[in-house]
């Protein structure tokens, strides 16, 4: 399995220097190469092959050497490729759009610091003394050092795979290499399933009887969070700009620690108890479901595929299956007989069944609910000839919650 490993580099003044004068002056080529490949008629002329049999030379002679001049020439033609791919997908929207035909009669254009890829050539690791030597436009420059956590570096060290990519953001400068790590023997017969419900008051909730993960402390901060970037909008000047760009980060990293730690504590609790994990598929939920202003809000400021990916990934290197299902009246089915019906969640947090009065927490009950249907889509994966795909709760399982 693929996992992407990031350090940081800690480069002197002079070094920083001429790391960015690397990058301006590859995606300066970049844009170069892209308004030529623009004026090419056909999507043909634009492929590697095409674009390398008359740049090739003219890239050479902008001061890059030649597995840096290959990089930038399949730089351009994987982005004209995804450019066509959206395109024919309709994600710019239709031909005689606007967006469309602005899109599509424009070259694709490069940031001055956008990422470098390197390969082994041009860029070497040396674990053990923690640097790296790097090919820059005033040449190589060696024992560049660089800073990350034990087991990134041992990860690394071991099974780091491919091409490296060279990243400024936010006046940092990382390293993000790919890793083949090998997965763990997957647990083909789970001792049932640990089921997630995602949700906007809380995160995550599992169908284990606990508190839910990330609840009224992080509503807290997102709530400040909104205030201040609604306060910084409002203002409008360059500094307000530039802060709001700056927070945007630092939420972005906030979230993506959280979701490490949820997804951290979801894969340690099956795997320690020889369980499958049973996630809701959230796919496409905010263009299918239709919510108040209030909660838009909350929906888009969350992650919630990358916390999904974050489960998934650590799951495989623990050999927990995985597995997603459909959430279709999850929250509004009583796990414990089975009877869906609208009014038996009277509130956001409160679920109180109108057939077999049993009460309980609506999100742990939608997660009980999910734990059900992924044992059924893991029986239908790996044991058709067995597999209930109903997806409906057995009426006897025991309440664990009051009955009114």
């Amino acid at each position: 399995m693929k996992v992407v490993v990031q350090v940081k580099l800690t480069p002197s003044p002079e070094v920083a220097t001429a790391l960015e004068a690397t990058l301006r002056s590859c995606n300066d080529a970049a844009n170069w190469l892209s308004l030529r490949a623009q004026d090419r008629e056909e999507d043909r002329d634009r492929t590697r092959k095409a674009l390398q049999s008359f740049a090739y030379a003219e890239l050479k002679a902008r001061g890059l050497s030649a597995q840096p001049a290959l990089h930038v020439i399949r730089k351009v033609a994987d982005a004209y490729s995804t450019r066509k791919a959206n395109l024919k997908a309709g994600n710019y929207g239709r031909k005689d759009s606007k967006r469309y035909q602005r899109i599509a009669d424009n070259p694709v254009r490069f940031r001055a610091d956008a990422a470098q890829s390197y390969d082994d050539r041009c860029l070497s690791w040396q674990y053990d003394a923690g640097t790296v030597s790097i090919w820059t436009t005033a040449g190589r420059i060696r024992g560049v050092p660089f800073v990350g956590l034990p087991g990134a570096v041992k990860t690394l060290a071991e099974y780091r795979r491919g091409e490296t990519d060279l990243v400024h953001r936010d006046g940092i400068w990382c390293l993000i290499a790919t890793c083949e790590v090998p997965a763990a023997d997957l647990n083909t017969e789970p001792d049932g399933f640990l089921g997630v419900d995602l949700g906007i008051a809380n995160i995550a909730t599992t169908s284990d009887e606990g508190e839910p993960f990330a609840g009224e402390k992080l509503n807290k901060y997102r709530r400040r969070q909104i205030r201040i970037r609604a306060e910084l909008q409002a203002r409008g000047t360059r500094s307000a700009k530039r802060k709001l760009k700056k927070r945007a980060c630092r939420e972005a990293r906030h979230a993506t620690h959280i979701n490490h730690v949820i997804s951290k504590r979801i894969v340690a609790a099956a795997e320690r108890t020889g369980r499958g994990i049973g996630l809701e598929d959230l796919t496409g939920i905010r263009e299918r479901v239709r919510f108040a202003k209030p909660q838009r809000v909350a929906l888009h400021s969350w992650a919630f595929a990358q916390l999904a990916a974050f489960v998934k990934y650590k799951a495989a290197r623990a050999g927990v299956p995985f597995v997603q299902v459909d959430p279709a009246y999850t929250s509004q089915m009583c796990s414990w007989c089975g009877h869906t019906e609208k009014a038996n969640r009277p509130t956001q947090e409160l679920f109180a069944c109108r057939s077999c009065g049993v009460v309980a927490h609506a999100d742990h009950n939608a997660a009980r609910n999910i734990a059900v249907r992924a044992e059924h889509v893991w029986a239908a994966v790996n044991q058709p000839h067995a597999a209930d795909t109903s997806g409906a709760p057995a009426a006897s399982a025991a309440p664990q919650g009051s009955r009114s």
